[in-house]
């Protein structure tokens, strides 16, 4: 039986992953410090499966190391200190945390004798050094070179931090795959992300009411979650996949943040009339990866449209969240790219 580590497991795409890997026949253990990710029924329900397992503790503690034994054959490493707040107040927490984490990682991942595969999801906002210094095609293949932002900025430890892991995984011996994961959004992501955002003041407003819309000319497209997942988990089987770095999002329906405002109040049936706001600091004017790398390793295209993922989206906080009046769980960025401006 394939045998899969997941860190920080109980975020966002952590559970939608280990929900899919189940799904896919894998045993499955998943280990997070439950900072950030929680023990909600999503999780529990995993819980209920005979190949889910779970440890709560840090993976850069050797006795959590331990616990893990021999035999994994995938190791997908999505925990990292992310959040703005950390990031603009913890630089360096940012950046010793994380690279702490993955070089013990790494070094116990050189240890195991049946792996095939350590997958390291970077972040779209290893572009942002050279977007801003250069300007960059869009969309953005994964050869555009990478230029380091100010260092003296708190914000760029988090991309210095993903940039020094792909170094990192590219000279520690094991078989690696990188993603640089875009914009993926989908249930129980949290409400710090522009979706889930807009959809909570969508909900709120009156009918007939305004709707604040922030970098409403900048460009993006969204990846749904479930589509992301399916590009990680096939690039971690695709021989074609080994020892490359691939970006995983969606290149098609490129949207204007206005336009998709205008969609997330169709989809929550709030006739509103859209009031421009400020943009958004550090936030780039467009972003949209050129997947076709990816989709020449694995034979994947996204499937789910932005209208269907964004319904999916608010069926899910509608039930859990609005009309539960509770919060989202907060999921670790993996998928960096929500855990920073859009």
């Amino acid at each position: 039986m394939n045998r899969a580590l997941i860190t920080g497991g109980l975020g966002f795409i952590g559970q939608h992953l280990a929900a899919r890997l189940l799904a896919e026949g894998f045993d499955v253990h998943v280990v997070d410090n439950a900072q950030r990710g929680s023990v909600d029924a999503a999780v529990e329900a995993l819980r209920a499966h005979p190949h889910y397992r779970l440890t709560i503790g840090n993976v850069a503690d050797p006795a959590v190391l331990g616990m893990l034994g021999d035999g994994c054959t995938h190791i997908f490493h999505l925990a990292a200190v992310v959040g703005v707040r950390n990031v603009v107040q913890q630089p360096y927490r940012v950046l010793a945390g994380s690279v702490t984490a993955l070089s013990a990682l790494l070094d116990w991942a050189r240890a195991q004798p049946s792996l095939r595969r350590f997958v390291f999801p970077s972040t779209s906002e290893v572009y942002a050094g050279t977007l801003a210094a250069f300007g960059m095609a869009v969309p953005t293949p994964e050869s555009t070179p990478l230029a380091i932002a100010d260092p003296g900025q708190p914000r760029t430890a988090y991309m210095l931090s993903k940039i020094y892991g792909e170094a990192l995984c590219r000279s520690a011996g094991v078989p690696f795959t990188i993603v640089r994961p875009h914009n993926v959004y989908g249930p129980r992501m949290g409400m710090a992300h522009v979706v889930p955002e807009l959809l909570a003041r969508a909900w709120q407003a009156p009918l007939f009411g305004e709707l604040t819309v922030y970098s409403r000319d900048h460009r993006r497209t969204f990846c749904y979650v479930d589509d992301a997942v399916e590009l990680m988990l096939r690039l971690a089987l695709a021989p074609a996949a080994l020892g490359g770095t691939f970006n995983v999002g969606r290149t098609a329906e490129e949207v204007s943040i206005s336009g998709l405002a205008k969609l997330v109040a169709e989809t929550v049936g709030r006739p509103l009339r859209l009031v421009p706001g400020p943009d958004t600091a550090g936030s780039p004017i467009r972003r949209q990866p050129d997947i076709g790398l990816a989709v020449a390793a694995t034979g994947f295209i996204p499937q789910v449209t932005l209208r269907d993922g964004l319904e999916r989206t608010f069926r899910w906080y509608r039930h859990h969240v609005f009309e539960a009046k509770a919060m989202a769980p907060r999921g670790p960025e993996m998928a960096g790219s929500a855990s920073l401006p859009p």
